[in-house]
């Protein structure tokens, strides 16, 4: 984060600001995320700004021990998978990080 906002460095050093709609956003502010190498899909709108795709298109993964890792959220309680971070829309429970290889739902 940079000043409230999402940031990434690049391998370079440079900060890029992504954007996206609001569930990819609330990805993107998700503090259990921080330090970890991760990988966008979307485009560049200039030099230091990334829009990433929308988030029914599974656009947003980690790299975990040499692992491409797609960013899922859990509840233990109802057993329902969503793709962006809260609380459970069934028991009001907040969502686990859950990261997982390939998208086999539940």
């Amino acid at each position: 984060m940079a000043g409230g906002r999402p940031a990434l460095r690049t391998p370079a050093g440079a900060l890029v600001y992504p954007s996206g709609d609001e569930p990819t956003m609330g990805v993107l502010r998700d503090q259990r995320l921080l330090g970890f190498d991760m990988e966008l899909m979307g485009a560049f709108t200039s030099p230091d700004r990334f829009t990433v795709n929308p988030i029914h298109t599974r656009s947003i993964f980690v790299h975990r021990d040499g692992k491409r890792l797609m960013v899922t959220y859990w509840c233990d309680v109802c057993a329902i998978r969503t793709y962006t971070p809260g609380k459970c829309w069934c028991c009001q429970e907040e969502t686990a990080l859950d990261l997982r290889e390939k998208d086999d739902a539940p």
